[in-house]
This record gives C-alpha cells, structure tokens and sequence, in this order.
C-alpha cells in the first residue's frame, strides 16, 4: 500500500446555506474589468478590452465572518466585490445555450488585492500572481444553490465599517456569467469544484486595520471579513 510522504493537504471547501454539506473548491478563476464603470476608474477602455482572467490558489479561500491580519507586503489592501460562481459540471469549449447548467451555485465574494503591488506589477509588465493570490486573499459567503433560481441581477454591495463604497447591479456586467463561462471553457477544461469570481463594479479602496468590509448581493448570504 503507497502513501503521501508528507500529510495530504487539507481540500479547501465552502460552507452551502441551509446545509450541513460543503461544496469543494479545485480551482479559482477570476475575470478582470467586467464592469464598464470599473475599467474606466482603473483607466481602460470596456468597450474595447475583450474578458481576459487570473487566478487565486484553492486555499486562498476564506470563508465569511473571519478575522484576518493585515496582509503583508502591502500598505495599500482593497476590496473588490463580486459575485461568485460555483461550477458543479465541467466540459470545455461550452456552448452559451447551456453554459448555466454547469453552474452549481452562486456566492458573494471579495476579492481582497494589494493595490500597490498590482500597480507595481502592471508599470513593470509583471504576473499580477503576488498582488491577487496571496494567502487568504478570497472571501466567499455561503454557497446558494442554482436549483434555488440563477443569479444574473439584482444589487451588489460594498460596504466598510457601514459605509456603503460599492454599489451596482450584476445586470450592468460587460460579459454575463454565461458568457464568462464560454470563453473561459475555450482555455481551459472547467472542472466540477472550480469557482469564478465574475468582476467588480466601481468604487474599489482600502480596507484598514480594525476594519470589517461586508459585500451584499440581493438573494445570498452576506461575505464580511474582518481586518484586525
């Protein structure tokens, strides 16, 4: 019988609302400048910038309610609220017809980035890997399942120590959550377990120590951190 040489690391799982049960996590994909608002406040163009992504490691996931330090390497921790698909059926080269019937469900996310070394990274035409997948660097509330309807509008919130920073709806997304699926299954073969996080409106900015950040989306548990 064969064995690990060093203990088999733990399977980051996220918490499913109304269930004991946890949804797996393999993969993190996240979409960049999805919301026309965003891309022009990080200056771009959205009427131009096809959907491209980056990812997060699986055990950057934290989920809500936790209390976490302050990052290092960073003087400069922000928020990005997002709504967060969970992929229940994989396949690739996915047809939009049927995109959504390999979402499992649907969560709110903050995808926590160190602005300063995202700056940084692009003056330089460096990965962004060490400004977005740092440790603990992707809150995700509990899971909702998609049997429960699918998520594509309603409002998406941001809010700091209760004031509101972010404020949209997931209608005003330059490519929808079916869309994403499509042209991220033509890079990649979408696995059951994966998550993507869909992109974030206006209105990104620091989280401080002794802060606590709470993203809302209309229809899911809340995902708040807390930055001690």
């Amino acid at each position: 019988m064969t064995g690990f040489v060093i203990p088999a690391p733990v399977q980051p799982a996220l918490a499913v609302a109304g269930s004991s049960n946890r949804f797996p996590v393999r993969r993190i994909f996240c979409v960049g400048r999805n919301y026309a608002e965003h891309a022009r406040e990080m200056g771009h163009d959205p009427d131009r910038d096809p959907p491209f992504f980056f990812a997060k490691p699986a055990d950057a996931l934290v989920s809500s309610g936790a209390t976490l330090a302050y990052p290092a390497m960073t003087a400069d921790l922000h928020h990005e609220a997002e709504l967060v698909a969970a992929i229940g059926a994989g396949g690739a080269d996915i047809d939009t017809a049927k995109a959504l019937a390999h979402v499992w469900g649907y969560a709110a996310g903050n995808d926590l980035t160190r602005r300063d070394l995202q700056a940084e990274a692009k003056a330089l035409r460096r990965p962004w890997d060490m400004a977005k997948g740092f440790d603990n660097s992707a809150v995700v509330g509990a899971l909702r399942p998609a049997t429960k309807g699918h998520i594509l509008s309603g409002a998406i919130r941001c809010l700091v120590d209760g004031a509101l920073r972010q404020n949209a709806d997931l209608s005003d997304m330059i490519w929808t959550v079916p869309d994403i699926i499509v042209h991220l299954s033509r890079f990649i073969s979408l696995q059951p377990g994966d998550l993507i996080f869909t992109g974030t409106p206006a209105g990104v900015g620091p989280i401080k120590r002794g802060q606590t950040c709470v993203v809302e989306i209309d229809g899911l548990d809340p995902a708040v951190v807390t930055i001690a």
